[in-house]
């Protein structure tokens, strides 16, 4: 292996697979710009030669029209792509893109004759953190005849003997994801071999988060994955806990389940969600009393029964991509939260605190989650029933701090960066928790956040907020 340092990190590089392909298009530019959003350190790039001869992002062999690419001049390639929403890249691009970010990349050339083309952009963009691979090991030859300054891979399909068929890459990337407990495979005499060969084991694409927590501390060199912000969770080691404000919003549709498992996937804390009551009695996510904003509906969400609600369609309008989201009942959420051991901040809409608390207790989620309303009675009400209910209460409806303390015995008050930090301590000192929300951008907002030293900080931009502190 190409003697760097980057080559034995610390953790796995996060690799994302195809891009964020959870979140947008796989192999486009939104995807791999998405990915660098999110946590991943490379990108997966899958690689093709069109007719005329240009070097492309693009998995399959064919177009879903049937036209294969290698028969197809980029143009047509590209107007076909473009009107399906998701248009086909130029390598290039790409490759000038992630040096901008400061991404790396992992190439999987599908094409053989693509492999020095590729090399070449590399090098001319000045990436150093790449690695070059395909299922082909004649591209490996390719490449170590051309004397490649990145490691080479070679990808190898279940069933394969890992060292004889990836004999004389320096990256085993093992495409196991199929087998049903493919972590198990990870044991110490295959890094023993692999390391006394001078090689290193890169990881299938990984989602399921039980799995990936028994893979993302093997030494390996990095993990694939749809979900990218999963590999290394940058969410985690924050000095306070992090609430997404209505999941993470600006990568999925706002209050949905992808919103929603992007957040946890990333290690935040808590996700904050809108409950209404529907028309026949069902929890459901959405924050708008109306559909119109974020659905193809009409007219109030309390009108409607749950299953005309799961006909709209709630991820259009954020983005093609997302199209045929569904609005998301209360068990879906919970659900997601036993998935990733998460919490969440319940902000209760038309829905009535009793329904909602009981469907907590039959969770098992009295300890993980916390309320609060515009409702002031339904607040109320929610004591009354369930006195060990964590309450939120907001400093500005009061008009001292005792107020706040003694109107619903709250175990967190929320504070906004006007009201600054003098009554942190009180705050404490009554047994509560601090938490500051700031729903902002702007990185000098973001810092205040941070020395504001809450105990929790709700935002709209969690994954900014990550690099503010890591700055």
């Amino acid at each position: 292996m190409t003697a760097s340092d980057w080559t034995r990190p610390a953790r796995p590089y996060a690799i994302a697979h195809r891009g964020a392909a959870a979140y947008a298009p796989d192999n486009t530019l939104e995807a791999f710009r998405i990915a660098s959003r999110i946590g991943a350190d490379m990108w997966e790039v899958d690689i093709r030669v069109t007719s005329d001869g240009e070097i492309i992002a693009f998995h399959d062999k064919i177009l879903s029209d049937g036209r294969k690419i290698i028969d197809t001049p980029f143009a047509d390639i590209l107007a076909h792509t473009t009107a399906e929403h998701r248009p086909c890249p130029q390598l290039r691009d790409v490759v000038a893109e992630a040096a901008k970010l400061g991404a790396g990349i992992y190439a999987d050339i599908k094409d053989t004759n693509a492999t020095l083309p590729t090399l070449h952009m590399l090098q001319e963009h000045g990436i150093t953190r790449a690695i070059l691979g395909a299922f082909d090991p004649q591209a490996a030859q390719i490449l170590a005849e051309a004397n490649s300054p990145y490691p080479r891979s070679v990808l190898v399909p279940l069933g394969a003997e890992p060292f004889s068929y990836a004999k004389g890459a320096d990256v085993i990337h093992l495409c196991w994801e199929r087998m049903e407990r493919p972590q198990d495979t990870l044991t110490d005499e295959l890094f023993e071999r692999a390391f006394a060969n001078g090689q290193t084991i890169a990881i299938w694409h990984e989602e399921d988060p039980e799995r990936m927590a028994a893979i993302r501390t093997r030494p390996v060199i990095g993990i694939c994955s749809d979900l990218p912000e999963l590999v290394n969770q940058p969410g985690r080691g924050l000095p306070f806990q992090t609430v997404c404000h209505r999941g993470a919003n600006k990568i999925a549709p706002e209050n949905t389940l992808p919103a929603f498992e992007c957040a946890l996937a990333a290690g935040f804390d808590y996700i904050e969600c809108d409950l209404h009551e529907t028309a026949d009695g069902e929890i459901v996510i959405h924050h708008d009393p109306t559909l119109e904003r974020t659905t193809n509906g009409h007219g109030p969400i309390t009108a409607q029964t749950l299953d005309a609600l799961r006909d709209l369609d709630a991820g259009h309008w954020f983005s093609p991509h997302f199209t045929g989201t569904k609005i998301p009942t209360l068990a879906e959420v919970f659900a997601l939260l036993n998935r990733y051991n998460g919490k969440a901040y319940l902000e209760l809409k038309s829905a009535p605190p009793a329904p909602v608390w009981q469907s907590v207790c039959d969770a098992g989620l009295q300890e993980r989650v916390f309320f609060w309303s515009f409702n002031h009675a339904a607040l109320k009400e929610l004591r009354a029933s369930a006195p060990t209910a964590r309450i939120m209460a907001r400093r500005q409806d009061y008009a001292t701090l005792q107020e706040t303390l003694d109107d619903l015995a709250p175990q967190i008050v929320e504070f906004t960066l006007p009201e600054g930090t003098e009554e942190f301590a009180a705050v404490r000192d009554a047994g509560a928790q601090v938490m500051v929300a700031a729903m902002a951008d702007d990185p000098a907002i973001l810092s205040q956040v941070i020395a504001a030293a809450p105990d929790l900080a709700n935002v709209d931009h969690p994954f900014a907020l990550t690099r503010q502190v890591r700055a």
